[in-house]
């Protein structure tokens, strides 16, 4: 599907709120979104993703986060992996059963409501575009988001190319995700600068192959950006995210129809 971004999209009935929940492969978290503000309407509610993260478990995590609010109304959700028409085609780092799995009928039967499933850097970008950093940008952007995995969304003149999955391009015979992906960089004891390195190396190469104009970088390590930006030296200019850990939120409630 392509979100034209910089179109109006039309007001929700309800003051403009719709509901968000973002799946990852740490955390399931949502919360009301005001798209009249970009902005949480409300402390989001996070649970940390059930293991092994199957489809059942994690639909039964999604439906506590939207009951905890008492949302009656349609619900857009986020999944980390490719995802068409509401299904799921990759699950990197989620359970393997996930492939070929119809997310948006599993959640909407688990929390009883319409739910609307997007690829979660798609959304998270989506929004980024319209509220954040992304705002009135035209040629092409490219959005990193770095956390459990590595999320990538492009867009050209505003217009979404869908489901990049940029996160797994190969790098010296490795998944990137694997070596550059924010996790790692605790779980292999690397200081700042020495993950740092491996997210330029990542973001050279990517850049080598989309030629983008601008770079966003974002997830929750966005707000300690100044730990590392000082170890990138790519050719194309690089900001922080504006939205950081919400993004995923509000884009998932963008996608509410």
């Amino acid at each position: 599907m392509i979100w034209p971004i910089f179109r109006d999209r039309p007001k929700a009935k309800n003051d403009s709120v719709r509901f968000g929940v973002d799946v990852g492969g740490s955390g399931i978290k949502g919360a009301p979104v005001n798209l009249s503000k970009g902005a949480l309407n409300t402390e989001r509610l996070r649970i940390t993703t059930p293991q092994p993260a199957t489809p059942e478990a994690v639909a039964t995590t999604m439906a506590e986060v939207v009951a905890h609010f008492e949302w009656s109304g349609p619900v857009g959700c986020t999944f980390p992996g490719v995802v068409q028409h509401g299904v799921v085609y990759s699950a990197a780092n989620m359970d393997s059963s996930w492939r070929d799995t119809d997310a948006a009928g599993l959640f909407s039967d688990a929390c009883g409501l319409p739910v609307t499933v997007r690829n979660d850097a798609d959304a998270a970008g989506v929004a980024e575009m319209r509220y954040g950093a992304g705002r009135g940008q035209t040629g092409t952007v490219l959005i990193t988001t770095f956390g459990t995995g590595i999320g990538t969304c492009l867009f050209v003149d505003g217009v979404l190319v869908p489901n990049m999955e940029l996160g797994h391009i190969e790098i010296d015979g490795v998944d990137a995700e694997t070596m550059a992906a924010s996790r790692w960089r605790k779980a292999h004891g690397l200081t700042w600068d020495e993950w740092g390195d491996r997210v330029n190396r990542y973001l050279r190469t990517v850049e080598r192959l989309v030629w983008p104009d601008l770079i966003i970088v974002g997830g929750g390590v966005s707000r300690r950006h100044h730990k590392f930006f000082a170890r990138l030296n790519t050719r194309t200019p690089i900001v922080a995210a504006e939205l950081r850990n919400d993004a995923g939120i509000i884009g998932a409630a963008l996608s509410v129809v």
